[in-house]
């Protein structure tokens, strides 16, 4: 029991690293790309067929001869773990999931305020 238990875990954990896994378009192959959210077979053949022509010097450059690739389109596939030359769509570093967790602004409480309201109201 407590074996199966620890290997769900370890197959949790090693899912969750494949989803932030980061694909370079200048190194990955068709079966790489298409394991980019947002990234289907027909993209990746374009993506195969453009970079054998040269590869993609930047983002701007793969959003030039990839079609379809606009400004949004290429954030998300950043998002997803998509990079051109090992740099995500805005030049720095993919953020882990645990950094978005922390940049996150922490929200008041509901509870909190509702005592302040009643303590009004009762003046």
């Amino acid at each position: 029991m407590i074996k199966k238990l620890f290997l769900a875990i370890a197959v949790l954990a090693a899912s969750v690293n494949m989803a932030f896994a980061q694909v370079d378009v200048n190194k990955a192959d068709a079966a790489a790309l298409d394991s980019v959210k947002g990234v289907g077979p027909s993209m990746s053949k374009t993506i195969l067929d453009e970079r054998a022509k040269g590869e993609f010097k930047d983002w701007a450059d793969f959003q030039k001869r990839v079609k379809g690739v606009g400004d949004k389109r290429a954030a998300k596939l950043s998002e997803a773990g998509l990079q051109v030359n090992g740099k995500s769509k805005d030049g720095a570093p993919m953020a882990k999931p645990e950094d978005k967790a922390a940049a996150k602004p922490a929200k008041a409480s509901k509870s909190a305020a509702k005592p302040e309201a009643a303590g009004k109201a009762a003046s």
